[in-house]
């Protein structure tokens, strides 16, 4: 079982109101989203496309329900953008963040990502060569080395489409990337998608990862996806995904790598979904219900 005392529990409001299709619970407000986040019994959550930019605006609200930001998605273009203008846009998105109390940063390199286009997801995925994986790296610990100086820890979000997506890509950018400088956002969702064994990757570098997406995924839509050459955004509208207890990766190993490992930080429930089919509500609850079984929390 994790420790209460070390792991705090969040959920994304991407299960609400979609980031990337806007259209996917344009009807939820905000305020909607973090009330029932809190009341499905979670304390911490990401930062939607609907929150206040302003931060005594959303500290306000979230401390009257008890929330917490704990992460925030950055998209990186350290492959086609020059380094001094990531990382100012960077230090921008920190900034905040340290000032909402949060610990860590999640970033995803979209440098050629497919995640958010029409391509289909299984065959037009971007592979790079030697010199952006060394531009990659060297960037993403100069990114760590910032992010460190200001007291966030740097994290990246392997995710489907995107130029670190398999488990051979993730253990090249650990290579050669700083531990104390660089460490990973851990998510089952994106590794089961794709085929990979989420399981080897979180045993390898659980010393490294310093926050985890709990996604579960619903390998009969998934299958739908590859045979008809549909793109990520459409795999998502057709129900990929779905939160832990509802799909059919067993959390329970993933929990018991994380205690043994003596964990600290916040384990995440992210699971896009089509708000109109998955009642957000409903979904965390379940999920919550789940978690509380296998990890104790």
């Amino acid at each position: 079982m994790l420790d209460k005392n070390k792991v705090k529990l969040g959920i994304a409001p991407i299960a609400w109101t979609n980031d990337d299709m806007p259209d996917l619970g344009a009807e939820n407000t905000f305020e909607q989203c973090v009330s029932e986040m809190a009341l499905a019994g979670f304390t911490g959550c990401e930062v939607g496309n609907k929150y206040p930019k302003d931060p005594a605006v959303l500290k306000k609200a979230l401390e009257l329900r008890g929330m917490q930001i704990c992460n925030a998605w950055f998209s990186s273009f350290i492959l086609t953008q020059p380094i001094e203008q990531v990382e100012a846009d960077f230090v921008k998105h920190i900034t905040f963040l340290k000032e909402m109390g949060a610990k860590v940063v999640g970033i995803s390199e979209q440098s050629y990502s497919i995640q958010g286009t029409d391509k289909p997801i299984f065959e037009a995925k971007y592979v790079m060569n030697d010199e952006e994986w060394d531009r990659l790296c060297k960037g993403i610990n100069h990114l760590g080395k910032v992010a460190k100086d200001m007291g966030i820890a740097l994290t990246l979000h392997h995710h489907m489409g995107t130029v670190v997506q398999t488990e051979e890509e993730i253990d090249r950018l650990m290579a050669n990337t700083d531990p104390e400088l660089f460490s990973l956002l851990f998510d089952s969702g994106h590794l089961a998608y794709c085929g990979e064994d989420y399981m080897s990757v979180l045993k390898k570098y659980v010393g490294r990862v310093k926050h985890v997406h709990l996604k579960d995924i619903r390998p009969a839509v998934i299958e739908k996806v590859r045979n008809e050459h549909l793109s990520f955004l459409q795999g998502v509208r057709l129900g990929t995904f779905t939160v832990p207890g509802d799909g059919v990766i067993d959390f329970g190993p993933i929990f018991d790598v994380l205690a043994e490992a003596d964990y600290e930080g916040y384990v995440l429930v992210e699971a896009e979904q089509d708000p109109a089919v998955a009642n957000p509500l409903e979904y965390a609850i379940k999920a919550r219900k789940y978690i509380a079984e296998k990890a104790g929390l």
